[in-house]
């Protein structure tokens, strides 16, 4: 992670998450995150992707919608996925919504039955690459828990991909089990992860002029639905340093 321990970097080592406050421009919160890792270009390639709902998107899960999104981790299909995540509110929703939902995988896990962590551990899935023409993978085939050669668990995880086979689906998508990357095994574990995320989440209304970091190897997270379009927010990825 980094050579120093901050009372941030410890809390995010301890629980996943922390939120940075009083952070302002743009330049603040690239400053304020070098304790935790190297900002890294995003699926357009730059290092900032701005979070706000744009037309076309209405009938989308999407992060230019105003839909609910549902659990995944972020890029499954880069090796490896960004370490951390960072989202840094510049307007929250006047709506009272539009939260940001986190929940620790590695505890989804261990409440796996044997047969169930087998397979997260042992049946790969072709996550595919996912980027709007700058930088990006062609995907990788990975099991939904990675052990890396320190033993350390990464997490993939996309309930849209594993239940509609796209990442950002139609809110009604409704696809065949044999159409999906891991059948109706894959469906089953997303239901199951699904229902832990819900009794398990913490739920985070970003203040304004906050960055909320998540370790995006352990912690799953989602988004509620919002009714304020002028909500926005900044979203950076983190590899260690």
């Amino acid at each position: 992670m980094t050579t120093a321990t901050t009372p941030r970097t410890q809390e995010l080592l301890d629980q996943g998450y922390t939120l940075l406050e009083n952070i302002t421009t743009d330049e603040e919160a690239a400053d304020a995150l070098r304790d935790f890792g190297t900002l890294m270009p995003q699926y357009d390639g730059q290092l900032r992707y701005q979070v706000k709902a744009a037309p076309g998107f209405e009938d989308r899960r999407y992060s230019k919608s105003t839909n609910t999104i549902l659990v995944h981790t972020e890029a499954p299909g880069w090796n490896p996925p960004p370490r951390y995540l960072a989202l840094h509110c510049r307007v929250q929703a006047r709506c009272g919504s539009g939260h940001t939902e986190l929940a620790d995988a590695y505890a989804l896990t261990a409440s796996l039955s044997e047969a169930e962590r087998l397979a997260v551990h042992g049946e790969g899935v072709d996550w595919v690459g996912h980027n709007t023409g700058g930088t990006g993978t062609a995907g990788v085939h990975r099991p939904v828990v990675e052990r890396t050669p320190e033993g350390r668990d990464v997490v993939r995880f996309s309930y849209n991909l594993l239940t509609a086979g796209h990442y950002d689906p139609p809110v009604d998508a409704d696809v065949p089990a044999d159409a999906l990357p891991l059948g109706a095994l894959g469906r089953e574990l997303a239901v199951r992860a699904e229902a832990f995320f819900r009794a398990h989440k913490v739920s985070v209304l970003i203040p304004e002029n906050s960055v909320l970091v998540w370790d995006n190897h352990r912690m799953l997270h989602a988004r509620s639905s919002y009714g304020d379009a002028r909500r926005h927010l900044t979203r950076y990825w983190l590899r260690e340093s």
